[in-house]
């Protein structure tokens, strides 16, 4: 699948999400970890999985009774390609201004600032 054409919903995200962390699952283990955060219906959840399955955003093993889903699509290019987008977008191409708003109205934990702190030093160094 091509970079350009993922454009995952937000509820199709929220769908990743669950199957980045799992690997794999069935629409009833991805409808129960949504329920932890939304409501959600059954039948909703698994027609928005077979939309997914359409638009190559999850594959499906069919071969059991119970269907398996997995992502299709990578955690790392998805967020590329969504923060790319927001970027050109929301922030006039400004990743500068995109990190600047980020930590502005987000609180950063010491190990996070640490880590920024260390991407900064190796991007200086390049």
């Amino acid at each position: 699948m091509s970079t350009k054409t993922i454009k995952p919903t937000e509820s199709e995200l929220e769908i990743l999400q669950v199957l980045w962390v799992k690997n794999q699952a069935t629409v009833r283990e991805v409808h129960e970890e949504l329920l932890k955060s939304k409501e959600a219906g059954y039948t909703t959840t698994l027609k928005l999985m077979q939309i997914m399955h359409e638009k190559g955003l999850v594959k499906r093993d069919d071969s059991a009774k119970t269907h398996i889903y997995q992502a299709s699509v990578s955690k790392e290019r998805t967020q590329k390609h969504l923060l790319g987008k927001m970027i050109n977008t929301v922030f006039g191409g400004s990743s500068t201004e995109l990190v600047i708003q980020a930590l502005g109205s987000h609180k950063a934990s010491p190990a996070e600032l640490e880590e920024i702190q260390q991407l900064l030093n190796d991007l200086k160094q390049q």
